[in-house]
């Protein structure tokens, strides 16, 4: 007699695991502290190692420079977003760049935990005040994206030399971005789901912005 078949919980972290993973927190936390407090050229990979009380061995073990820790709130999602790409159900009407945006939603979905809102917070406006910082934000969007379509020609068998797909990972990605600096701009603490609103609002502007057009002054009926 045939059975339904039950998905097992997924294990427990280790102890060492769970070590790793507030080790890792910690870092964010106090880079992010640091970075705002200060400027962040100012503050030595020395001195955020002695807050958290790890050795640059454990630092680089985790993060490959000042940048990535600042942004690991941002690349955390990022990085659930190829994750989900990879897995997320996908009905046969569905464009490309509903399944991209539908990643972007998933992925948010799964970072709806503990502080990721105030962090990824921290780090958007450090960004934006950071050359350094946003300098390592375009190359690590330049990454994502190659990955991002490494995953849609794999999955769907699409034409390598098809530019549409990476077009419409470019919008995506503009598209979020201009998401993030609205929430960024909200009064008080941003959520989650605030970002998730403002994410969807981007996204609903992307057809009308393909067709939008305007009417130079010296053209206007007086």
């Amino acid at each position: 007699m045939a059975t339904d078949s039950v998905s097992s919980p997924s294990p427990r972290p280790t102890l060492r695991e769970r070590k790793k993973q507030r080790t890792r927190e910690a870092l964010i936390d106090t880079a992010l502290n640091l970075f705002t407090q200060q400027d962040f050229d100012s503050v030595t990979l020395d001195e955020l190692c002695d807050r958290v009380e790890v050795s640059k061995r454990t630092f680089f073990r985790t993060f490959a420079s000042k940048e990535e820790v600042a942004m690991a709130p941002y690349e955390d999602m990022w990085k659930a977003f190829i994750d989900e790409l990879e897995t997320l159900p996908v009905a046969a009407e569905c464009s490309i760049l509903q399944v991209l945006q539908d990643a972007v939603l998933a992925a948010m979905r799964t970072m709806n935990t503990g502080d990721w809102a105030h962090r990824l917070l921290s780090c958007t406006r450090l960004a934006g005040r950071t050359p350094a910082i946003e300098a390592h934000c375009l190359y690590f969007c330049g990454v994502t994206v190659r990955a991002a379509l490494d995953v849609l020609h794999r999955r769907f068998g699409l034409d390598p030399h098809d530019l549409r797909p990476r077009l419409a990972l470019d919008i995506l990605v503009a598209a979020f971005h201009r998401a993030l600096e609205a929430w960024a701009d909200r009064p008080q603490d941003p959520t989650v789901e605030h970002l998730a609103t403002d994410t969807l609002a981007a996204f609903a502007a992307i057809p009308g912005s393909l067709t939008f057009t305007g009417v130079p002054p010296a053209n206007r009926a007086g």
